[in-house]
């Protein structure tokens, strides 16, 4: 159930988890030898001593004196592993590839495949997160969401589905807008890349994923409520008269204002919706011919497409939202009331235009300090923080456009660490980063996940080619311990 859509962008998701994941054809190393250094894309810390990374091939390493020494142990699967898990040293979950779930009650030396409804359905997972040793959430691709609550055992399938007033629905196949209309699930075509509960109170959850989506639970995950990245930047809905297209230039203006103080940030794309009035509507709108009431949308729609691209914003970030369905004949036989629906949903109280941010930002990781402090981070140098639980978050500049996969919030620190060695620090709670001074080794390849044991003291970086490394005192000092073999310095690490 892969859309025409999905595809590129997972493919280029791929390429980032995988960082240029080279296929190996020698022959793999007994149970218990690393012998070769597999990309590493998740990592738990559930004591200062017990260390679970999982990667490419199946990978999982395991360590259980702080790092000095690892072993891999077996996994009985070649597919890729996304996320890890532990809810205690004995007991956790592993997550990868075309619905893989993996579990294991002995800390990580021998795993078990727990089959699940999302197998069927070649549905990737991206992360999970235990609660408890009995319960835990999983999230991946086409808005999955499971949760199990007896050790999984069976496996609930909560994921987001489209409903006949989802946005989405006006772009489904025929086939799968029926199925909505019988009840049946459709799933929502959209990747949710990580789940994170506190560990001191794992009541309170968040996931986040493409799209800029964002859900925050304080019971658990029984019920999820949406956040809102907060901007800043702002339009007032350009206001025109009966059977008038043409903007005033004093509107044009605060439109290409507007344009341009987001020009330079690619994870934000402009959103145009006009609307007509109900004389409008009953004049130019009628069922046995919209074409009139069609061009008097559109040509609005053109006015602001041209302020727009004409401070540089390009037509790839400008989302037409309730454009004209010029082919709406194609869809009468299936759906009767398509054109009436699409009809009444342009009216307002007069004619306008509105011009909104669409948040559009893809986003990888999303952790908390406590109940109200969380941090996220994203493609493109993206770091969001709230500071209310999740309700509202906030966009803050680290100065450069690598991806941010992973970052680490602190009471009073934070942590975020990306693509080709990009570090960055903070030390106020994620309001003012800057790359550190001390404290890293040189390192030029990607570092994918960071995470830290329950006292925040130990902490593990995984990334690339098996690179792992580990701090002993709270995230201030960096060093590697895995691969063994030390490189010169400043050498590249591969």
């Amino acid at each position: 159930m892969i859309s025409i859509r999905t595809l590129p962008v997972l493919a280029a998701v791929t390429a980032l988890l995988a960082a240029c994941h080279e296929v190996h054809f020698e022959p793999r190393a007994e149970s218990g030898e690393i012998a070769i250094y597999d990309h590493l894309f998740s990592v738990s810390v559930p004591s200062e001593d017990l260390v679970i990374a999982v990667g490419d091939w199946g990978a999982i390493y395991r360590s259980q004196d702080s790092g000095d020494t690892w072993e891999k142990a077996e996994s009985n699967t070649k597919s890729l592993l996304y996320g890890v898990s532990m809810a205690s040293t004995e007991k956790g979950w592993a997550v990868g590839q075309l619905g893989l779930v993996l579990r294991t009650e002995d800390g990580g030396r021998t795993w078990t495949h727990q089959p699940n409804v999302k197998e069927a359905q070649g549905v990737h997972l991206f992360s999970v997160q235990a609660l408890d040793e009995s319960r835990a959430w999983a999230v991946g691709e086409w808005g999955t969401r499971i949760y199990t609550e007896d050790a999984g055992k069976t496996w609930q399938d909560r994921s987001l589905t489209v409903t006949e007033t989802h946005p989405q629905f006006v772009w489904l196949s025929v086939a799968d807008q029926d199925r909505v209309r019988r009840g049946e699930k459709v799933f929502e075509d959209v990747g949710l890349n990580d789940v994170h509960c506190l560990a001191s109170n794992t009541q309170y959850c968040w996931i986040i994923g493409e799209f800029g989506y964002l859900f925050r639970s304080e019971d658990g995950g029984a019920n999820w409520e949406l956040g809102e990245i907060i901007s800043g930047v702002v339009v007032d809905p350009i206001k025109l008269g009966y059977n008038e297209i043409e903007i005033p230039e004093a509107d044009k203006e605060k439109i290409r204002e507007f344009a341009r103080q987001i020009v330079d940030q690619q994870h934000l794309n402009i959103a145009i919706e006009p609307r007509v009035s109900a004389r409008e509507l009953k004049e130019f709108g009628s069922e046995k011919d919209p074409f009139p009431l069609f061009d008097i949308l559109e040509a609005r729609t053109q006015e602001v497409v041209a302020a727009v691209e004409g401070v540089g914003i390009l037509s790839d970030r400008i989302r037409r939202r309730g454009a004209p369905p010029w082919d709406y004949e194609d869809f009468l036989e299936d759906d009767p009331g398509f054109l009436r629906r699409y009809l009444d949903s342009r009216l307002a109280d007069q004619p306008q235009v509105e011009v909104t941010l669409a948040q559009n930002p893809y986003l990888f990781t999303v952790r908390f300090s406590n109940e109200e402090n969380g941090l996220i981070s994203g493609l493109g140098g993206i770091v969001l923080k709230t500071a209310d639980g999740g309700r509202t978050w906030r966009y803050e500049d680290v100065g450069r456009k690598q991806a941010l996969f992973s970052v680490q919030p602190f009471p009073r620190r934070a942590i975020a660490v990306g693509e080709k060695g990009l570090i960055r620090v903070s030390s106020d709670g994620g309001v003012h980063w800057n790359a550190p001074t001390s404290g890293f080794p040189t390192i030029f390849t990607f570092m994918r996940d960071i995470s830290f044991d329950v006292k925040d003291r130990v902490g593990f970086i995984v990334g690339q080619r098996g690179m792992v490394l580990r701090s002993e005192d709270g995230g201030s000092t960096w060093t590697r311990v895995l691969p063994k073999e030390a490189s010169a310095a400043g050498e590249e690490i591969t």
